[in-house]
């Protein structure tokens, strides 16, 4: 457990010294021939820290103060929001993505466990939706018409739709990734066949495929009847391409960074399977 936190301390030194000590070190100081800092982030804190601790992947910074709270900031500074916790706990530690944050308290000579859910407010109008538009539960799906993950994922979700067809509605959410040749094309397809009201239908067909081409791709287009001069000129438009812009930085205000990635409600989904995503609609409908 020292050791640990030694390597906490070390990993951290540059953000206590920024954020504990009223001045701030000159950049590109140097205290001996092998070591040098330089003052990378800083910003201020409402309250006096006790510990501290940080995300493996560098999004989050979590703090305990001595007012019994724990503040937790993104990696830019950002408030995302404040837990308080019982007078006694003197040490914290987090699990490697955030989602679990451990306590210990003195006091009481106990370790406590809290699973850690960031609700994010990402934005329905203008997506394609597939169930109830006043549905309790939204389940909105970054996607890949590319991703051979995003593919596996699709008869879940179509399942979990079909057995909560009164209570959750679909959020399609494109996110092609650069490395896809065929991505932005196909999603650029799938959006302009939606101005034909095939938009389900073109998605169906997408994931369908064996491997994705510019010849399936417009095969399919020929193969839903749809107006192919209009469905070109649409999918070359600067609508739908600013549609996709969109999306991607909806996904990045969220913090995702591959696919699929689905949230219930705001809620990341973690448990990917029939189970993990029933229990947090039932959580969801619980709580309407």
């Amino acid at each position: 457990m020292l050791f640990k936190r030694l390597v906490y301390l070390f990993s951290t030194l540059l953000f206590v010294t920024s954020t504990v000590n009223t001045g701030s070190a000159s950049s590109g100081d140097v205290s001996s021939s092998n070591l040098e800092w330089k003052t990378l982030q800083q910003w201020k804190l409402p309250q006096s820290p006790v510990d501290i601790a940080h995300s493996l992947d560098g999004k989050y910074v979590f703090v305990l103060t001595q007012e019994n709270k724990v503040l937790i900031y993104t990696a830019q500074g950002n408030l995302e929001g404040t837990v308080p916790v019982d007078k006694g706990v003197t040490a914290i530690d987090i699990a490697p993505r955030a989602e679990m944050l451990y306590l210990i308290n003195g006091d009481t000579q106990t370790f406590t466990a809290l699973s850690i859910d960031f609700i994010r407010q990402i934005p329905v109008n203008g997506s394609p939706t597939l169930g109830p538009e006043d549905a309790p539960v939204n389940i909105t799906v970054f996607t890949d018409f590319e991703c051979p993950y995003c593919k596996k994922i699709e008869p879940l979700i179509a399942e979990v739709q079909k057995k909560n067809s009164d209570a959750a509605k679909i959020v399609f959410k494109n996110m092609p990734l650069s490395f896809h040749q065929f991505a932005d094309p196909a999603h650029r397809a799938a959006i302009a066949a939606g101005m034909q009201d095939k938009f389900w239908e073109f998605h169906d067909a997408l994931f369908a495929a064996e491997k994705l081409s510019n010849q399936v791709i417009e095969n399919i287009a020929k193969g839903l009847d749809l107006n192919m001069d209009k469905w070109k000129k649409d999918m070359q438009s600067q609508q739908v391409r600013q549609r996709i812009s969109a999306d991607i930085q909806q996904a990045k205000e969220a913090g995702v960074t591959g696919t699929p990635t689905i949230f219930i409600n705001g809620r990341l989904l973690k448990n990917r399977s029939m189970q993990g995503f029933q229990d947090m609609i039932n959580e969801e409908l619980k709580k309407n």
